[in-house]
């Protein structure tokens, strides 16, 4: 029998020993950290951190906010193919293990022990969810027992397609980009139900060094990883080779692209976000809400491009401001020549003698950086001719011909500009910084407009911003003139003077004497001596006349009659604050500064038939999950609100009753049999439900029906006949509005409106100078309110102004007032309350030939 030596012996015990110290070490460690653990199933409730999302009411993206974007998406929508190039990069056997890998963490270990560094991690997907879910990136003995530990827990928890979907969707992949959804929006533009295999390769080879290797920052790295992910699926029989092949060839066309906004209203965007944050705090970007606005998608666009061509127009009538060249250009050679520039060059022109800049690169930066600018893109000017100039953009190289700079005559100041060009050098230089514009006419040389504008439209019946576009480019200048920008509304105020005087005892036949006058008041300081634009004086005036002409002295007249603190405490309920309101005759001609909000707002009483409402702009929040959070509950135009639904909260969320019977003891009652088994209590109504019951907020009436209807056909005829004609263009005849131009031209306004649609627009200068002796509401802001309006009401019914009781239409003579005589020729209808006709026969008999009319019978005005 052979006798173990002593050697032996010592060597088996340490080794034992050792073991049994191993697993006692283990064990204690494990004793610890169990009960520390979290609870896995909190995994299922997991909220994941996602931007904050604005909507247009049609559900359009507006913008999105937030450091982290992400769309998290379920494992039945994910592409399987996406599914096998994940397991192929990150673990194959994932369908197999219990969330531990032992013998890759065998072989992490015996990899550390050997050279001293980590190589592999050995860690399953499982583990990486432990990770992100739970544990810090510290690299510790501790961190990584406690992730083992952690994700036995999760596979005992959750089935391995619910483990997927939590990684899938928390994984960062580099640009911002958290989850597989967002990464192929950032990398690709589209959905990752819509990638190429190859494609969706890159994404599954991006957690390993997300922001090292991806396509945008290292694209030669991330194709070699894509292979690596695409070699690893052909070695697991996941694809064919022909698949495989053809994914090996495919060029990767990854570029950043941003937030992918379907709805260009950044000031909208702005708004709701300063809200969400006053709301919520920083868990505004994060907590996944989505907040769907008033907004009209179709609305807003028109109104972005109404604006900003009106102020490229604007802008090119004062003459081209030629800049000097800011990139410098050498000579074509071997070390900056780009062979597929000079291929494509050479086949648009065989003219080939045009310097190149000593890098693209410099061109291109400068082009990424300019923001969006809308209608303008921006451009270098490569070569000029007489009849065009080669420009590069980020379209590339683009000729843009002689025809399309015509316009281009030197600005000299802001009334005067120089000769027409000849020839496009005489416009452009090479190095030159210019804009492009396409148009229908082909592409055209562009400027930036210098002077700014704003253009809001509200829905008269409740208030909810339809469209708001607050200057030229949220780009450029974020300053949001709808809502910031207080401005002299000049002549735009007058309608609300006017209507305080048809409150007062004025009627649209009223005569005011259109003649000069000389104020001392206090409240002015000086001598006042105010006067018409054009210096003429009109004589005596009927109030309608005065205002389609935009009369001032007519205007100071009747507010001098009724007084300003009768007129300021008149105007007050239709959106202004009384105290910034001028208390002086200057009122009159809309000295006050307002926003065009404010203005817009004002309008919506006329439009409405009286009644006050105010703007608003969030419709609904919703959190992550679509439950609404918030809905708004605007004061709405009602005129049968006799009948509306009184209703409370407390009222809607009582159960409704079960049928109760008499019991054999006294005073007891019970169940009805019948109802037993069929009675069920009412479940509580969620939040949107409560709201959807709610009855509705009536509009307060600030304005008599009659004057309201008196005042509205005034302000037709500034469209008819006054300096509101151009609107005629969209021919309707359910519009209104007025014009406004400060002194010295300095801001010009259009506010008009249909029964339907209410939109005020404004140009001027952020430091307010003079537009030029030609600008005026009617020539400036008025063209943009035709072009927005006529995509705004595409489609829309003409809907008439209603006629309310106690209105009659009379013939008088225009140049008294007074009732016309019979047969007299120039005799016109005008507009009274039943208690303000005329009783005075007009003494005048130059114009009372014998006509049609032989009674002065009051009769009521038919609509049609």
């Amino acid at each position: 029998m052979t006798k173990t030596s002593p050697l032996v012996k010592f060597i088996i015990w340490l080794v034992l020993s050792s073991a049994a110290g191993c697993g006692m070490v283990i064990m204690a460690i494990y004793l610890y950290l169990v009960p520390n653990l979290p609870d896995t199933e909190a995994l299922r409730d997991i909220e994941l951190q996602t931007p904050l999302r604005v909507y247009a009411s049609d559900g359009l993206l507006i913008s999105e906010f937030g450091e982290k974007r992400r769309n998290p998406i379920s494992y039945a929508d994910t592409p399987p193919l996406f599914i096998q190039a994940l397991l192929a990069s990150e673990d194959d056997g994932f369908f197999e293990h219990s969330g531990i890998d032992l013998k890759g963490l065998t072989r992490a270990a015996v990899e550390l022990v050997r050279t001293g560094k980590k190589k592999s991690g050995g860690s399953t997907i499982t583990m990486q969810v432990a990770k992100n879910y739970y544990l810090s990136s510290e690299k510790t003995f501790t961190r990584k027992f406690t992730e083992i530990l952690l994700a036995l827990k999760i596979e005992q928890s959750l089935s391995k397609e619910e483990i997927l979907e939590l990684y899938i969707n928390k994984i960062y992949l580099g640009k911002r980009a958290y989850g597989i959804e967002a990464a192929a929006q950032v990398y690709y533009g589209r959905s990752i139900k819509d990638l190429s295999l190859a494609q969706l390769a890159m994404i599954a080879g991006l957690p390993q060094a997300p922001s090292a290797a991806n396509p945008i920052n290292s694209p030669k790295r991330a194709v070699d990883r894509r292979n690596y992910v695409l070699a690893r699926m052909r070695n697991l029989d996941k694809i064919s080779e022909e698949e495989f092949q053809q994914a090996l060839r495919e060029p990767d066309v990854a570029r950043y692209h941003g937030p992918t906004t379907e709805v260009d209203a950044p000031y909208i965007a702005e708004m709701v976000r300063q809200e969400m944050v006053d709301r919520f705090g920083d868990q505004a970007y994060t907590g996944g809400y989505s907040v769907y606005t008033t907004v009209n998608s179709k609305r807003q666009t028109a109104a972005s491009k109404a604006l900003q061509q009106g102020l490229i127009n604007y802008d090119r009538e004062h003459g081209y401001r030629r800049s000097e060249p800011e990139f410098s250009l050498v000579e074509l050679t071997p070390e900056n020549d780009n062979p597929l520039l000079r291929e494509w060059f050479a086949a648009a022109d065989s003219r080939f003698d045009i310097d190149w800049p000593s890098t693209l690169e410099e061109w291109d930066n400068y082009i990424r950086q300019q923001g969006d600018f809308g209608l303008l893109t921006p451009a270098i000017v490569a070569d000029v001719r007489k009849d065009g100039a080669w420009t590069y953009s980020d379209n590339g190289f683009l000729w843009l011909p002689f025809s399309g700079m015509t316009w281009a005559h030197p600005y000299l100041s802001v009334d005067s500009v120089g000769q027409d060009p000849q020839n496009a050098l005489e416009v452009v230089s090479i190095g030159q910084k210019i804009w492009l514009q396409k148009t229908a006419n082909g592409l055209e040389l562009g400027q930036m407009p210098k002077a700014e504008g704003a253009i809001v439209s509200l829905n008269p019946n409740d208030g909810g911003i339809e469209a708001l576009v607050g200057g030229f480019s949220f780009s450029a200048n974020k300053f949001n003139r709808v809502i910031q920008a207080e401005r002299q509304p000049g002549s735009a105020f007058k309608p609300f003077i006017y209507s305080a005087a048809l409150a007062n005892g004025f009627t649209p036949a009223s005569i005011i004497n259109d003649a000069p006058v000389v104020f001392e008041d206090a409240s002015l300081e000086n001598t006042w001596r105010p006067e018409n634009h054009n210096g003429k004086f009109y004589g005596p005036t009927r109030l309608r006349e005065a205002l389609y002409k935009s009369q001032n002295l007519v205007s100071i007249r009747i507010l001098k009659q009724i007084g300003t603190r009768t007129a300021i405490r008149y105007v007050e309920p239709f959106g202004f604050d009384g105290k910034k309101l001028n208390n002086d005759l200057s009122l009159a001609l809309g000295s006050s500064a307002v926003t065009p909000m404010e203005l817009a707002t004002g309008y919506c009483v006329l439009a409405n038939g009286g009644y006050a409402v105010k703007p608003y702009l969030i419709q609904r929040i919703e959190d992550d999950q679509g439950t609404r959070l918030f809905t708004a509950r605007p004061a709405v135009v009602c005129r049968d609100c006799d009948d509306t639904d009184d209703t409370t909260e407390a009222e809607i969320m009582q159960p409704a009753e079960a049928p109760l019977i008499a019991t054999e003891e006294p005073d007891t009652f019970a169940l009805a049999p019948t109802a037993i088994d069929a009675f069920e209590p009412t479940p509580e109504p969620t939040k949107a439900e409560l709201d959807d019951a709610l009855p509705i907020i009536p509009a307060a009436q600030v304005m008599d029906p009659r004057i309201h209807y008196l005042m509205v056909s005034m302000l037709q005829d500034v469209v008819r006949r006054g300096t509101g004609k151009r609107a005629l263009a969209l021919n309707r005849h359910d519009l209104a509005g007025k014009t406004g131009t400060t002194n010295d031209q300095k801001d010009a306004w259009f506010s008009g409106f249909s029964p339907d649609l209410v939109t005020t627009t404004w140009i001027g200068f952020d430091q307010p100078q003079t537009l030029g002796r030609w600008a005026f509401g009617s020539n400036t802001a008025l063209p943009i309110w035709v072009d927005y309006m006529k995509t705004a009401l595409e489609g829309v019914a003409e809907h008439p102004f209603e006629q309310p009781p106690g209105i009659v239409s009379v013939r008088i003579d225009p140049e008294t007032g007074e009732l016309a005589r019979p047969g007299q020729r120039n005799a016109i209808f005008e507009y009274f309350r039943q208690e303000d006709v005329p009783t005075e026969v007009s003494p005048s008999e130059k114009n009372n030939a014998p006509g049609d009319y032989s009674t002065n019978e009051v009769i009521p005005e038919q609509l049609f």
